[in-house]
């Protein structure tokens, strides 16, 4: 397992914390099997209200993914853990399909699933919307993104006709997920 532990904003991983974030995240690791994955990415950022744990755990046909905010930077990092946790809990069913589709076993024999069938009530879609997506650029998106008052908007690119979703990143910046059939084969 390859831990990739990054400071950033004038952070500086020391052995201590990045010791520590191997230590809680080995809670999360020890629920797959060996196999599954490969490494793990921590970005640790500190600002001036607070500290922010982001974590990425890239598996194949899973992303886990979690971001964190406390004032203090090993209470972030506890709270990451206990949120992957509850994302594997879950999803858990979700998980070991995919990977059972493809002949793979993906938690380990550790990982009591019966115990997490009582623990976890599956939410319910409630509802669902149609609406026509039309090709514009990214900028047209994100303007009509603010006038709608929603944090998100799906289009399809005037370049590519590719779905894209631009949305609201919590530092107030944008960012746009773009969908290309190429990532599929």
């Amino acid at each position: 397992m390859r831990y990739e532990i990054i400071g950033k904003n004038g952070f500086v991983a020391t052995e201590a914390i990045k010791d520590y974030v191997i230590k809680k995240l080995d809670k999360v690791v020890k629920i797959f099997d060996k196999t599954v994955l490969d490494s793990i990415r921590v970005v640790l950022r500190v600002y001036k209200e607070y500290s922010k744990v982001e974590v990425t755990i890239p598996a194949p046909y899973i992303i886990l993914r979690s971001e964190v905010r406390d004032p203090d930077m090993y209470a972030a990092i506890d709270k990451t853990v206990d949120k992957l946790t509850a994302q594997i809990r879950k999803h858990k069913s979700k998980i070991r399909h995919h990977f059972e589709k493809r002949g793979q076993e993906v938690f380990t024999n550790d990982f009591n699933l019966e115990a997490m069938d009582k623990e976890v009530r599956a939410r319910q879609l409630v509802k669902s919307k149609k609406f026509s997506i039309k090709p514009m650029s990214v900028e047209d998106a994100i303007a009509q993104m603010e006038l709608s008052g929603h944090d998100f908007f799906i289009f399809l690119d005037e370049k590519t006709q590719h779905p894209q979703i631009v949305y609201a990143r919590e530092d107030g910046d944008y960012a746009v997920i773009e969908a290309t059939p190429e990532l599929y084969k």
